[in-house]
């Protein structure tokens, strides 16, 4: 077993070798963010949401991001709603690339139907399901908005991350998940693995964490609990079942668990992901996700065997870099 190990670490130096020495020319497929800023209905919270959507331009400018606004065009306010669906009908039709959505706003649910509240009609989670269907690119939604948890049974399904204010449609109070998810998205003091890049999966812990802290300091009652999905469950994982960037939830139906994705995804891309190619990041992608549902069999698997097929991974994570 000893021998196993140190091999293991060999693997592990050798792909921080070759990581460092990769070619430097950027080759990375376009991405694109989708913004929308709901009807604050209250001046405080039309100030808030202007200063959380400004952060997240700030990152996604940063990122190399194509950007679209919703909720800032003052003429026709009210056609908010079509100006989303026209976004997202040219979005969803390119074949490449990470699409993100995020909303940032107060949203209703009548017991039927969650929506999100934008000027003039409102979109509900049907809508958006509706309207993203045909998707076959990388997607992420954060739906930062109270009422926000049916958004996440609505929309989830494989490839997708999905990432709810709340875990259900009657924590109906304004949330305060999305100022913190917007400051922490880009800030490497949210980078628990210190790879030099914030995952969107470090951003939720943080963000979900600083909510806790917020209410515990202000002695009240917690009304919202933010909520994750990447494996197409529609079932979600709380902030508080990860030790780390490792969720120690058990899948239902022997799923990969939740958040090996999303901590793939990144606004902002360190210089070593950029330096890699469409082609070899979706190779790593993969590998990372076997690592992942190896992970959570670790139990469930013989000792030797387990390190053999972790052997094989690194191994074969490292040749990737070799193709530079």
């Amino acid at each position: 077993m000893n021998g196993i190990r140190w091999r293991m670490l060999r693997v592990v130096l050798l792909l921080s070798t070759l990581l460092a020495a990769a070619a430097r020319a950027q080759t990375n497929e376009p991405r694109s963010l989708v913004l929308v800023i709901g009807a604050p209905g209250e001046p405080e919270y039309a100030e808030q949401f202007s200063s959380w959507a400004g952060l997240w331009k700030k990152a996604a400018a940063t990122g190399g991001f194509q950007t679209f606004v919703i909720g800032e065009d003052m003429d026709k306010p009210d056609d908010d709603l079509l100006r989303l669906l026209g976004v997202l009908t040219n979005e969803v039709a390119n074949p490449a690339g990470e699409l993100w959505l995020v909303f940032i706003g107060h949203g209703t649910f009548d017991g039927r139907s969650a929506k999100f509240n934008l000027r003039g009609p409102d979109l509900s989670a049907a809508a958006l399901a509706a309207a993203l269907k045909p998707c076959r690119r990388a997607l992420v939604v954060i739906q930062c908005a109270s009422a926000s948890g049916p958004f996440l049974n609505a929309l989830s399904a494989p490839g997708r991350v999905i990432i709810t204010a709340t875990r259900s449609g009657y924590e109906v109070n304004a949330t305060r998940f999305g100022g913190y998810l917007a400051q922490a998205i880009a800030d490497p003091a949210a980078d628990l693995d210190k790879d030099g890049q914030t995952s969107l999966l470090e951003a939720y812990l943080a963000a979900s964490r600083q909510v806790e802290q917020f209410y515990k300091e202000q002695g009240r009652l917690m009304t919202e609990h933010s909520l994750l999905d990447d494996n197409g469950d529609g079932l979600g994982t709380p902030a508080e079942w990860f030790r780390g960037v490792r969720s120690v939830k058990s899948a239902a139906d022997a799923k990969a668990v939740d958040g090996v994705r999303t901590h793939q995804m990144f606004l902002v891309r360190s210089d070593v992901e950029q330096q890699l190619s469409p082609e070899l990041r979706a190779r790593r992608y993969k590998l990372e996700q076997e690592l992942g549902a190896l992970r959570s069999r670790k139990t469930k698997v013989n000792e030797d065997e387990y390190y053999r097929q972790l052997e094989g991974i690194l191994l074969e994570t490292a040749r990737l870099y070799e193709r530079k």
